[in-house]
């Protein structure tokens, strides 16, 4: 008698769970790419001007792909607290904070800021989803995500002294971090009720917009006669947005947010490994090999399913 494996329920669980990792592994390597691209752009624009421009731009190019010319319309009409709360925490606040952030601050101290994402979205998926409780797994998993990321970060780039402005800094991407976590919950607690990509492009828009009004009065207008290499990575910087955002509010309506979140430990590592490839002054140390190995073990730590 043969098996289809098409109908075998163990095998299409397999390729599902293939099939949303792999996003997730892209998701977070497009995250990745976008700080060095953030770092050249900001030398021709201002912080919170360049977060506005970028995510109006997202919004835009993510109307095709909403089955609907007016589906943000629709979206911020019919759902606009939702859009707005969305907006306020992915958007507004995680990217105004995140930009000028890293203006104040080194590479290091930034990846270790990044780091905690993760065990941020763990902690308010605890408290705020009654079907998403942090296990001993989960903290076992973190833990090692956590350790690689400071051992990646101490490699990367000696600690300096840090001033009022580097701390301020410090805290405005941990704010943005947390709150980040927040608007997770928000989209897994809608999970299969609104189309991902039309709320994306809803909440993006809102926030770029706001952006842009808030740094009128701090920034001034936005310069755009700009040489062509800012359109340039101003797009980039857009086209990751737009995807992926896509892809990682629709797998919050599929996966538990602290599972999937550890994902995030990739970011750094897929980060500091550009470095490496990209810049002739970068190279791999043994504790940043370590940190690697250590971040991998996280992962997959905490992606092995409970027996």
């Amino acid at each position: 008698m043969t098996c289809n494996l098409a109908y075998n329920p163990r095998f299409m669980f397999l390729t599902k769970t293939i099939r949303y990792n792999l996003l997730a592994i892209l998701a977070c390597l497009l995250w990745s790419s976008s700080f060095v691209t953030t770092k050249h752009a900001l030398d021709y624009q201002t912080p919170l001007t360049l977060a506005g421009l970028r995510f109006v731009l997202a919004g835009l190019i993510q109307i095709p792909l909403c089955g609907h010319l007016l589906a943000p319309l629709r979206m911020l009409r019919k759902e606009f607290f939702t859009v707005l709360l969305v907006s306020i925490f992915h958007t507004i606040f995680l990217y105004g904070t995140f930009f000028i952030g890293m203006t104040w601050v080194g590479g290091a101290e930034g990846a270790i800021m990044i780091g905690v994402g993760p065990l941020s979205s763990a902690l308010m998926a605890h408290l705020f989803m009654h079907d998403d409780k942090m296990q001993r797994r989960t903290l076992v998993s973190i833990g090692f995500g956590m350790a690689g990321v400071v051992l990646i970060s101490l490699a990367s780039k000696p600690w300096s002294p840090v001033g009022l402005k580097e701390f301020f800094g410090l805290m405005l991407l941990l704010s943005g971090a947390v709150v980040s976590a927040l608007g997770n919950v928000v989209v897994a607690k809608r999970k299969g009720g609104l189309h991902p990509i039309a709320l994306n492009s809803a909440q993006m828009l809102l926030g770029g917009v706001v952006l842009l009004l808030i740094a009128f009065p701090f920034e001034g207008a936005a310069n755009f006669a700009l040489p062509p290499a800012f359109y340039g990575q101003l797009m980039w910087l857009a086209v990751i947005s737009a995807t992926a955002f896509a892809i990682w509010f629709h797998l919050l309506s599929k996966i538990k947010v602290s599972k999937l979140n550890l994902w995030k430990f990739l970011i750094p590592l897929s980060g500091a490994t550009l470095s490496w490839l990209l810049l002739p002054d970068e190279s791999p140390t043994l504790p940043s090999l370590a940190g690697m190995a250590l971040i991998v073990a996280g992962i997959v730590i905490g992606q092995r399913e409970s027996k």
